[in-house]
């Protein structure tokens, strides 16, 4: 299985938006993120399946994936990718995928580096983050669980917006 872990773009400040689940995209943000996906897209990534967190500012990053990416299945939207969960919760959740899939997850940090951490390397890091509109893929040869994930690649947005 490969994994792509996706964080949603630029969004309102939360001291300009009063709630914290209904805070969209900027403009900016939504431009930012459209060409980070082309990049993603130029380098031949190809989700299967489309998960991402039910705050607002994660459904629109999550459609401009699907979108850009022509991701075949519907986006499910999934509390263990909102940022207060543990990422644990995340892996019985994706061991419910086919092996070959390759599934993109849309969520928040620091919830995305820290699953990113134990998959990698079994156990929370702080250096790990995945910056706005920034993505990293980890793939598993067998089961999805904590440290058994081998990091393809890490690329911060800026680089993507460049490879489109």
């Amino acid at each position: 299985m490969h994994l792509l872990l996706f964080r949603h773009g630029i969004a309102e400040s939360p001291g300009r938006w009063g709630d914290e689940f209904t805070r969209p995209l900027t403009q900016e943000g939504m431009t930012k993120t459209r060409h980070a996906v082309e990049g993603l897209k130029s380098i031949g990534i190809q989700p299967t399946h489309l998960l991402c967190s039910p705050l607002t500012r994660t459904q629109q990053t999550a459609a401009i994936l699907k979108d850009i990416l022509s991701i075949p299945n519907d986006i499910q939207t999934v509390p263990e990718l909102v940022y207060d969960q543990s990422p644990r919760l995340l892996f019985s959740l994706l061991q419910g995928f086919p092996p070959h899939a390759c599934v993109a997850c849309v969520g928040h940090e620091p919830h995305l580096g820290q699953t990113a951490s134990l998959m990698i390397f079994g156990d929370h890091s702080n250096g790990l983050f995945v910056k706005k509109a920034g993505a990293c893929l980890i793939s598993f040869d067998a089961k999805v669980d904590v440290g058994k994930g081998q990091l393809e690649w890490w690329i911060p947005p800026a680089q993507l917006r460049a490879m489109r």
